[in-house]
């Protein structure tokens, strides 16, 4: 005769198993959900990239070192654009801007020192190859300060230090970037919008760390040429954030990680 303390056990072990969540499906990622317009200056995404049916699970090139999230670039469109407008990006690194111009209907043109593919130009951010008045909407993702070595090309606007200053006081990198945003103006149209996505910067020194506020700077300079429409904060999904060595080194050293970047939104008069 079987003993029912066994019958009992037996039981709540197939129950057990019976309730244990499915298996996830092995080489298979997670569908991501689906865009919608976000409606407040705080932005967040569960994810690099959206899902589309144009360009599938990515936009851009997950390979490439400091690519902008492309869903940032979609929200923009999606609001400051219509079918056919023609989008610039100055800067197009891996060409995440044109695949989100490409799902979305728009007409992109991408420039860059070094181009990463075939459909992007090269050109200098503060000349461009385009006639005054001919973008419908500018999209520009600059280097924050030398973080990120980009290219072997001298001129990259990633190899000047944002802290450091000429003979003049003044540091090489802000003049480079007003000469960016002032050709961003001309090639702009009239009473049309565009967006500057960007972060502040700290670099560890001797004497304890230094902080660079790149993101006010520019927004200051940004006011000389556009009238500004909003500031987004938003989040990062950095993988060194999930580094718990990098929190113990903040922690332990008074500082900072960086946690969001700005995103401003002007329009020209």
């Amino acid at each position: 005769m079987s003993n029912p303390r066994d019958r009992n056990f037996r039981k709540r072990v197939d129950d057990a198993v019976r309730n244990l969540p499915p298996e996830k499906p092995k080489g298979r990622r997670p569908r991501r959900p689906p865009m919608r317009v976000f409606t407040t200056t705080l932005w967040e995404y569960p994810s690099q990239h959206y899902d589309s049916q144009q360009t599938g699970p990515m936009q851009g090139d997950k390979n490439y070192t400091g690519a902008t999230p492309s869903w940032v670039i979609w929200q923009l469109l999606q609001r400051y654009t219509r079918p056919n407008d023609v989008v610039l990006d100055p800067m197009c690194g891996s060409g995440t801007t044109l695949d989100v111009c490409r799902d979305l209907g728009r007409k992109g043109v991408g420039f860059d020192l070094v181009p990463f593919r075939d459909d992007i130009q090269p050109a200098d951010a503060r000349e461009l190859p385009l006639d005054d008045e001919a973008a419908d909407f500018t999209f520009v993702d600059p280097p924050y300060s030398t973080h990120i070595d980009y290219s072997d090309d001298k001129r990259c606007i990633g190899k000047l230090d944002a802290s450091a200053v000429n003979n003049e006081g003044v540091s090489e990198y802000f003049i480079a970037m007003e000469e960016v945003i002032s050709e961003i103006h001309r090639v702009l149209k009239p009473r049309r919008y565009m967006g500057l996505y960007v972060s502040d910067s700290y670099r560890k020194t001797k004497k304890g760390g230094l902080f660079m506020p790149i993101g006010f700077e520019l927004f200051a300079i940004l006011r000389d040429y556009f009238e500004p429409v909003d500031i987004i904060s938003v989040v990062r999904h950095n993988t060194k954030l999930a580094r718990g060595n990098w929190h113990k080194s903040a922690e332990e050293g008074n500082f900072f990680l960086r946690g969001f970047n700005y995103l401003f939104i002007c329009r020209k008069p």
